[in-house]
């Protein structure tokens, strides 16, 4: 697969402090620790770079709740552990993108409050208006924000490449479920050496 840079786009999803830089709110659950070990950082950076290059647009997704977790709602168990702790609270370290991966001039930011960067975002409307046709998506979460994202994709007419080592997770086990289970008929995968090498 050779990515077109007129018709594909990079979509980096949550990669936000409180998500898998120490000290973030998440830190405990394993996400901290999944994400060195998938050096998903790294590879993202690496990735974008790339993208940049050859002209493919980078969107940063985030996820951003208000003060007090107002409107986000509390059914969903994911919803509620944010609210609890209190993280990726506007304004505050734990919802500014990590450093390494910072939207450049250029990118596009999208924030959310759903798992999905295309559930109540402008996400579609920008990548039709550019003439996407294929997303590589990265990120973190990948059971989570990144599958649903994957998911949405698919259903909205989009070719979708799932960044195996551009993504992370709480532990090996929810990573390993989310490609080889979850994305299965969903997405292509590939790795970043695999994405750069059909830049």
């Amino acid at each position: 697969m050779n990515f077109d840079p007129t018709k594909t786009a990079l979509l980096i999803v949550d990669l936000q402090n409180d998500n898998l830089t120490k000290g973030g709110k998440f830190e405990d659950s394993g996400a901290v620790e999944h994400a060195k070990k998938q050096n998903v950082v790294e590879n993202i950076k690496v990735i974008a770079e790339n993208a940049r290059k050859i002209g493919i647009p980078v969107f940063h997704n985030h996820f951003v709740v208000e003060k007090d977790a107002k409107g986000i709602g509390n059914r969903a168990p994911i919803f509620r552990a944010i609210a609890e702790t209190k993280s990726i609270v506007r304004g505050t370290w734990g919802a500014a993108p990590v450093e390494d991966v910072k939207p450049q001039e250029g990118d596009f930011v999208i924030e959310k409050s759903r798992m999905s960067a295309f559930n109540g975002t402008s996400l579609d409307t920008l990548l039709r208006g550019l003439g996407i046709e294929t997303i590589i998506v990265t990120g973190v979460w990948t059971n989570m924000a990144v599958e649903h994202t994957c998911r949405d994709g698919a259903d909205y007419g989009y070719n979708v490449v799932i960044a195996t080592d551009g993504t992370s997770t709480v532990s090996e086990e929810w990573q390993e479920a989310a490609l080889n289970y979850a994305m299965n008929n969903i997405a292509t995968k590939m790795s970043t050496a695999e994405i750069i090498g059909n830049m």
